[in-house]
């Protein structure tokens, strides 16, 4: 079975813009990375899990936000590495100072026998669609164009 892995995007509407919630992976790989380095919160599940319920845990796991409301589905899309995610869009608020992600270890530095924790998550931030579009993973852009559409807001130009 290909790695699959679901997600929640969150939006908003801030002075009737639209507004996305879009997160930013932890360790010291993607600490300066930035365009094209955020995503939706998300992570991999198995066969014995839901994609929405998969979701609704990933988004808790990486930010703290409990996700009540029944999301609506923005499909499936296919990464280049194969992987497939899963995405749900549901409105709501979110204070990225209140970022609350589980941890993961690995060797830090490379070679070294040193085993370090870094967040899964170390930021989280609200981006303007036109923004999101640019900082999202770019085998995630097409989530944008779709929320966008079931919206019936103009996308991103």
């Amino acid at each position: 079975m290909a790695r699959q892995s679901a997600g929640i995007l969150v939006y908003r509407f801030q002075n009737h813009d639209l507004q996305v919630l879009l997160v930013h992976p932890g360790g010291p790989f993607w600490a300066r990375k930035d365009t094209a380095a955020w995503s939706i919160p998300k992570g991999e599940f198995g066969e014995d899990e839901e994609p929405l319920q998969a979701a609704r845990r990933e988004v808790y796991e990486e930010t703290g936000l409990l996700i009540r409301e029944t999301p609506m589905d923005l499909g499936v899309l296919t990464q280049s590495g194969g992987k497939k995610v899963h995405a749900f869009a549901v409105e709501g608020e979110f204070d990225p100072q209140n970022l609350s992600s589980n941890t993961f270890q690995m060797h830090w530095p490379p070679g070294s026998s040193q085993v370090k924790s870094f967040p899964e998550v170390d930021r989280a931030a609200w981006f303007p669609i036109q923004t999101a579009r640019i900082k999202i993973h770019k085998g995630q852009v097409e989530f944008l164009d779709r929320l966008c559409a079931q919206l019936g807001v103009p996308g991103p130009e």
